[in-house]
């Protein structure tokens, strides 16, 4: 019985794959939208916060932070080019988990590592699977994406 109910649940299911990852670039992206702003908004700032922490070429860092962060929102809230920019956003993850996050633990309560774990794995997702048929990726280059 099972073997006739899984593959019919399968093909039910699998079409909110596309739905499914439309949302989660949407949400992903919203979830850069504020801290990219914020960078943006006071850049010297950050760079100034990126030096205390031993970051080498604080400046330049900040300016790449900030931009990878604002053109990752454009570019999955589109599903443009999802599969490419997932990767530099992966890598500011890593970055900000191992320079601020990873000494607070794993809470996300206590600024802990937790929220930005996600965020690289949803990326590795996108990375993984591409942006889906709701994007401008499948539009441009159909199911190649």
């Amino acid at each position: 019985m099972l073997k006739h109910i899984y593959p019919l649940t399968k093909r039910i299911l699998s079409y909110g794959q596309s739905l499914s990852l439309l949302l989660a670039r949407l949400a992903v992206a919203y979830g850069f939208y504020e801290p990219a702003m914020q960078k943006w908004s006071d850049i010297d700032s950050v760079a100034t916060w990126f030096s205390s922490m031993g970051i080498p070429f604080p400046t330049l860092n900040a300016y790449m932070a900030a931009s990878t962060e604002i053109t990752g929102v454009v570019l999955l809230t589109l599903g443009l080019f999802t599969r490419l920019i997932s990767l530099p956003l992966m890598v500011v993850m890593i970055v900000a988990i191992s320079t601020v996050h990873l000494a607070h633990g794993f809470a996300a309560g206590d600024n802990g590592f937790e929220i930005p774990m996600y965020y690289m794995l949803f990326l590795a997702i996108f990375a993984s699977f591409g942006a889906g048929k709701f994007s401008l990726d499948h539009l441009l280059f159909g199911d190649e994406q």
